[in-house]
């Protein structure tokens, strides 16, 4: 077995390693590190998770301690981007970490906080300088940071940055940067567009890939449950009445959603918080802070701000939606099961959210199991699981006179045939309504004695069908 002794790394980052308790490196660190340290550009194929921070930080940190020179003023001698200000401090602290015994500066650029700090910490020169893209952007327009004489180039979570629409500034950021200098690029995923970003940056790259693109660590358990929206809040709370769940990311789609999703959880007793880009950089500290030390039990996030949410002993990853881009799920799921551990990863599916499901399946190639929670079993392919249970799962948890929750062509009956209709019971077909049946206020066998009506045609906004009146006159 590969060994950091092995990769011809310098003394002071191995006693660092080591007193980090680091002695084994990972597929991607043992691929990259000697190819990183012979000077050539990396495409880094990667999940999150696999320790691919360390598989550039150690390499430039050799390079910059070999090469001692002083650091650009206004400028660094290695650049590493980030997608969000999270992921940048982590950066920054693994580089501090791993290069405590080498003397180099380190410095951080984000958005959310004050201008003033960053700016005398640039005027210097830093040897490595992490960033988020906005951020430096705006340093560079004041003329505050000045990239001409950057080494290394990385881009780290590439594909997030793409999702962010970040792909933009990072071509502006790159055309500041010189010439000759070694490019970085580390993704889960591979995307069309930044493919094509890479093929324009890189230059004869060495391609490091230690798992397909858009597959999952195989060391999570992904199951699915189908739910009806209304009654994931439910559901949410019976899953966090198991001892098992110690330590759970939940995901949302929306900022507003992990604030309710947040609060919901406080009112039945479970330690939680939300972390989304409407909180202040203290606040989102703070939860982090707090998620880390195990103080809250559960932390509600949305995909932009979890991304850098690297917390070990994270249990469970609970999917409350499904992300609207595929490829992040492979992402969210990533936050549990780091560094060689087990974790389990559980999707609430409704039925409006079955076509991201397909879309989710078809990225990471892979049939995700429904889960019977009941009698703790596998379904077998979501799919057959869906069609299934979803008529007993309706008959069982809907209301007769609850309109939520039905398919969209049940609603445009529902609007179409007025007020007049809401609330009439369903049909006595299982799992069925027909707002066309007028005045189904009746037992069923009363209806079925009655004289039948003639059923009058409705457009959308309660008026007459077309060409009712002609017929009248005719």
């Amino acid at each position: 077995m590969t060994a950091f002794t092995d990769l011809g790394l310098c003394k002071p980052i191995l006693s660092a390693l080591l007193a980090e308790g680091y002695t084994t490196p990972t597929p991607i660190q043992a691929q990259a590190i000697p190819l990183v340290l012979e000077g050539r550009d990396i495409l880094g194929i990667a999940q999150t998770g696999t320790g691919k921070t360390a598989a550039f930080a150690l390499p430039i940190l050799q390079r910059l301690a070999e090469d001692r020179k002083p650091a650009p003023r206004r400028g660094c001698r290695a650049l590493v981007l980030s997608p969000t200000r999270e992921l940048a401090t982590q950066i920054a602290e693994s580089f501090r970490a791993y290069g405590k015994n080498m003397g180099l500066t380190v410095a951080v650029v984000f958005g959310g906080v004050k201008y003033g700090p960053q700016v005398r910490a640039l005027a210097a020169g830093v040897d490595v300088l992490v960033a988020t893209p906005g951020r430096l952007i705006d340093h560079i327009n004041e003329k505050v940071a000045n990239l001409s004489e950057t080494e290394v180039f990385v881009l780290d979570e590439a594909d997030q940055m793409l999702d962010m629409g970040f792909v933009v500034p990072i071509r502006r950021i790159a055309k500041t940067l010189p010439q000759q200098r070694q490019n970085l690029f580390f993704s889960a995923t591979m995307p069309t567009e930044i493919g094509k970003l890479a093929g324009e940056l890189l230059k004869n790259p060495a391609k490091v890939s230690v798992t397909p693109q858009a597959t999952t660590v195989e060391k999570i358990d992904q199951k699915i449950l189908f739910i009806e929206s209304g009654r994931k809040r439910a559901l949410l709370a019976e899953l966090m009445d198991d001892g098992a769940m110690k330590r759970v990311l939940i995901f949302t789609r929306t900022k507003r959603g992990a604030d309710r999703v947040a609060k919901q959880l406080g009112t039945i007793g479970v330690e939680a918080a939300a972390i989304h880009g409407d909180k202040s950089q203290g606040q989102r500290e703070r939860s982090l802070a707090s998620f880390k030390a195990g103080d809250v039990r559960a932390l509600v996030a949305t995909d932009i701000a979890a991304r850098g949410i690297d917390v070990d002993g994270v249990s469970h990853v609970i999917q409350y939606e499904l992300p609207n881009v595929p490829e992040a799920y492979v992402h969210r799921i990533g936050r549990t099961a780091r560094a060689g551990a087990n974790g389990s990863a559980i999707s609430l599916v409704a039925d409006d959210e079955r076509n991201l499901l397909k879309d989710i399946q078809k990225v990471t190639r892979q049939t995700i199991p429904s889960w019977d929670r009941r009698n703790d079993r596998n379904l077998g392919s979501a799919e057959a699981a869906f069609k299934a249970a979803q008529p007993a799962e309706v008959a069982r948890e809907r209301d007769p006179r609850d309109t939520r929750g039905r398919s969209p062509a049940a609603k445009r009956h529902e609007h179409s045939a007025g007020k007049h209709f809401a609330n009439a019971p369903r049909a006595s077909r299982p799992g069925g309504y027909d707002p066309m049946v007028e005045g189904a206020t009746a037992a069923p066998a009363a209806n079925a004695a009655a004289k039948p009506k003639k059923r009058r045609r409705f457009r959308p906004g309660g008026g007459r069908g077309p060409n009712t009146t002609a017929r009248a006159q005719a």
